[in-house]
């Protein structure tokens, strides 16, 4: 009686070593894409928040003459739309690079748990030969008993 096991990778376990994790950065885009992440990219910072401020801000007077009504619209339909539009952004761009990076980190805690499994698959190998040594001499003794 021989302890015989043969292990069966995951062919998950071959593709996950030819790739890396994707990243928002080395998505592919086109040239349509490049504009607009490039126009994302302008937009989605806190100067172009700061910027979009004043230019709403030039015309805060003319609200203000205008009445409750146009002031309230003035601020729900510029101050708002501008302002916040940029500031949003930023808050994605900035929950964007957390995501690559927690992708980056489950990647890499995926690969320890892969060598940890292979060390694992290679320990119970060596276990395997020692238990086949010892059945080949309970073998060898129980034949050497029964000739006696």
């Amino acid at each position: 009686m021989r302890v015989n096991f043969e292990h069966k990778p995951h062919p998950r376990i071959a593709e996950h070593s030819k790739i890396r994790p994707p990243t928002t950065r080395a998505e592919h885009v086109g040239v349509n894409g490049r504009i607009a992440l490039a126009l994302t990219t302008a937009v989605g910072t806190m100067w172009c928040a700061y910027a979009f401020a004043g230019l709403a801000l030039v015309v805060l007077p003319q609200a203000v003459a205008g009445g409750l009504l146009t002031l309230v619209q003035w601020v729900s339909q510029t101050f708002i739309q501008l302002v916040m539009l940029s500031v949003i952004m930023v808050g994605q761009n900035i929950l964007a690079r957390v995501s690559d990076k927690r992708a980056a980190m489950t990647y890499k805690d995926a690969e320890a748990t892969f060598h940890e499994a292979e060390q694992i698959q290679a320990h119970l190998r060596v276990q395997d030969d020692a238990i086949n040594a010892l059945l080949d001499k309970v073998e060898k003794l129980e034949t050497s008993i029964a000739r006696s």
